[in-house]
């Protein structure tokens, strides 16, 4: 077991927080994609899973104007958004939350993905794709317990404890996940 999915798992059970994922790749390299396709597969699997989203941008969450955008704008620190469908919270923020401060606001949940962010010492899958033209970070992340990648490994193979995946079977990346959380279920 590596020093990332120690981490990972000490940090959940300390604060009973779900296991944590994270999805990183160069722009364009499908970590979004992979994520639409995989979500839906866990879901029909049993496996609950929330999503955090990491943007270096400042974001627009709500529509200019509208009643809760106006309460932001007048100085609430927060504003929730309720209806029959779905609720959103709009929070106003000096700093980026922390991880375990993101996960606290979450709903309780078999597995968390955690989309960019790549920095974070958490187990991650790379999503590779050569023609993005970006070189992989594995080589160098010790956080990176596998690739999803639409070519082969390169001639030198594969950092030793780094499972190789086939970007295009979601269902093989899906079995991956779920041996994974298994496994950390059982720490």
């Amino acid at each position: 077991m590596g020093m990332a999915e120690d981490n990972a798992a000490s940090v959940a059970a300390a604060q009973r927080l779900p296991p944590v994922l994270g999805m990183v790749g160069w722009s364009g390299s499908g970590k979004t994609t992979l994520l639409e396709q995989l979500l839906p597969v866990l879901r029909a699997r049993g496996v609950s899973v929330s999503v955090i989203k990491h943007s270096h941008h400042d974001i627009v969450l709500d529509v200019p104007g509208k009643d809760s955008d106006r309460h932001r704008r007048a100085g609430a620190q927060e504003v929730m958004v309720v209806s029959p469908q779905r609720w959103g919270l709009f929070a106003e923020t000096t700093e980026m939350p922390t991880l375990e401060q993101q996960l606290q606001r979450l709903a309780p949940v078999d597995l968390v993905l955690v989309e960019g962010q790549k920095q974070l010492a958490i187990p991650k899958i790379e999503i590779v794709r050569p023609a993005v033209g970006a070189l992989p970070r594995y080589p160098a992340d010790c956080h990176i317990i596998a690739v999803a990648s639409d070519a082969a490994p390169a001639a030198e193979g594969v950092p030793p404890g780094i499972a190789w995946l086939d970007l295009n079977d979601v269902s093989g990346v899906a079995d991956f996940l779920q041996q994974w959380l298994q496994r950390q279920q059982q720490k």
